[in-house]
């Protein structure tokens, strides 16, 4: 068989099992940032217990210490999550102009630590 033959077979042929073998080793298991700070944070019923348990604030009072600093955007998410030793709220918030940005809100005394 020709080498003109042999070769569009073979590098089919790699491109079929490159995806299993990069897999396999580890190579394509690479997660955004985003996605691993989303695992440190808590579900529906551990954000109702730490809230119950007083571990955090309410989220409607962490809605107001933002107000309070002047933030007017639209709070569009709202996660509860593990910082260090303690509890954040993570906001991202909509202004009017379509901007989108973050806040944190520390949960366990309801005050502003970032709002950029």
């Amino acid at each position: 068989m020709p080498v003109s033959r042999i070769l569009p077979i073979l590098l089919t042929i790699a491109a079929l099992a490159l995806p299993s073998i990069a897999g396999a080793q580890g190579f394509m298991a690479v997660e955004p940032a985003a996605e691993t700070a989303r695992r440190a944070c808590l579900d529906k019923a551990q954000q109702r217990a730490a809230v119950a348990s007083h571990k955090a604030v309410p989220l409607a009072q962490a809605i107001r210490a933002l107000r309070s600093h002047g933030h007017r955007a639209e709070v569009v998410r709202a996660e509860l999550c593990r910082r260090g030793d303690g509890l954040v709220y993570v906001l991202t918030l909509l202004a009017r102009s379509g901007k989108v940005t973050r806040a944190e809100v520390d949960a366990g005394n309801g005050m502003l630590i970032s709002g950029r």
